[in-house]
């Protein structure tokens, strides 16, 4: 969600995004991709189609409010339209509702759902649409589904008061945003959590492979805050070979979990810390559990604008830590080198 103030008033861009099906995305697009050209030159909003093969795809709505208002009407009545055509096939005699999937980060859900539930009352009371918002986040994200449902006007309605509230209540900290995931990804251990390597990032993976790893991991409790352990060069964690563990894994054999402790070394300037930190250090605390490398943050020195962290771990490890430490400063790339030990 952007905002720009013009000197007319309030100029607003805003970024919607959308869950959709295949067979949904399919429509939007067209024969020969001319149905999402013609909202894209009618409505005026960019439309963006996630790649991939997987069974959802992400679909980005970017636009002056107006524009994004016109696109999702376009939206709707084509689901109508479809409603209308399969419906003329069957033998059923009530017509279902047009449902949208949006994609809304967490911090904002309860800002929609309102004290007591009274916002989410209100909008459905006022549109005549049914709103639902997922309880639990979408897999590897900081966001939730916000389905909605009824006929295209009250659609639209809703999706007009949506935008209000998320504009009222901007997102708060780093939105780690859902990437539907494709048919199969490898899969990989660091500090009791499968993670599925997506480009060049390891994105937490929930899995039977996960249930094992955390049984591996029953002997090592997470390190106290402020506290690191060194990691030794060919570390090994302590495995169980219990029958659950083999079950798991469907085989008898040990395993090794880890491959050797490396350590990088990043420079963040001194007004960017405490994001990384975040409150009584819960921030830096929550990064080092999800990642399951070693953090150490160096005391300020005198007349230095910087201070160094050292990260070490696995590779795997020391790359979602970074990550999430990339995901937390308002800074997009802080200047890293690699110092790898022996």
């Amino acid at each position: 969600m952007e905002s720009k103030v013009s000197e007319g008033g309030l100029n607003v861009t805003l970024t919607i995004r959308l869950l959709m099906h295949g067979k949904e995305v399919g429509s939007i697009i067209g024969k020969k991709g001319e149905t999402v050209k013609k909202m894209r030159e009618e409505s005026g909003a960019r439309i963006n189609i996630s790649e991939g093969n997987c069974p959802e795809r992400i679909v980005t709505i970017t636009g002056p409010t107006d524009a994004i208002f016109k696109a999702f009407a376009m939206i709707a009545y084509k689901f109508e339209e479809d409603i209308t055509n399969s419906m003329s096939n069957s033998t059923a005699t009530s017509k279902p509702p047009v449902t949208l999937r949006l994609v809304v980060p967490a911090s904002q859900c309860g800002s929609l759902i309102g004290k007591g539930g009274s916002k989410i009352k209100e909008i459905r009371e006022s549109t005549g649409a049914q709103v639902q918002v997922a309880g639990d986040m979408l897999p590897n994200s900081t966001e939730r589904a916000v389905t909605i449902s009824g006929t295209p006007d009250a659609i639209i309605q809703c999706v007009k008061q949506i935008c209000v509230v998320m504009l009222e209540s901007p997102p708060k900290g780093a939105t780690i945003p859902y990437r539907p995931k494709p048919a199969s990804t490898p899969v990989i251990f660091a500090g009791g959590q499968a993670y599925t390597i997506q480009g060049q990032y390891a994105i937490p993976h929930p899995d039977q492979l996960t249930k094992l790893h955390q049984l591996a991991m029953q002997q090592t409790p997470f390190t106290p805050l402020g506290q690191t352990t060194p990691a030794f060069p060919g570390e090994k964690l302590p495995l169980h070979s219990s029958e659950e563990a083999q079950n798991l894994m469907g085989q008898s054999s040990g395993l090794d979990a880890s491959p050797p402790a490396s350590t990088h070394e990043l420079t963040i300037p001194n007004d960017l810390i405490g994001c990384i930190i975040g409150r009584q250090g819960t921030k830096i605390n929550e990064i080092r559990q999800m990642s399951g490398a070693q953090i150490k943050i160096a005391n300020a020195t005198e007349g230095s604008s910087e201070r160094q962290i050292t990260i070490t771990g696995t590779p795997a490890n020391i790359s979602l830590a970074q990550y999430l430490i990339n995901a937390s400063s308002p800074d997009p790339d802080p200047h890293g080198k690699n110092t790898f030990t022996a």
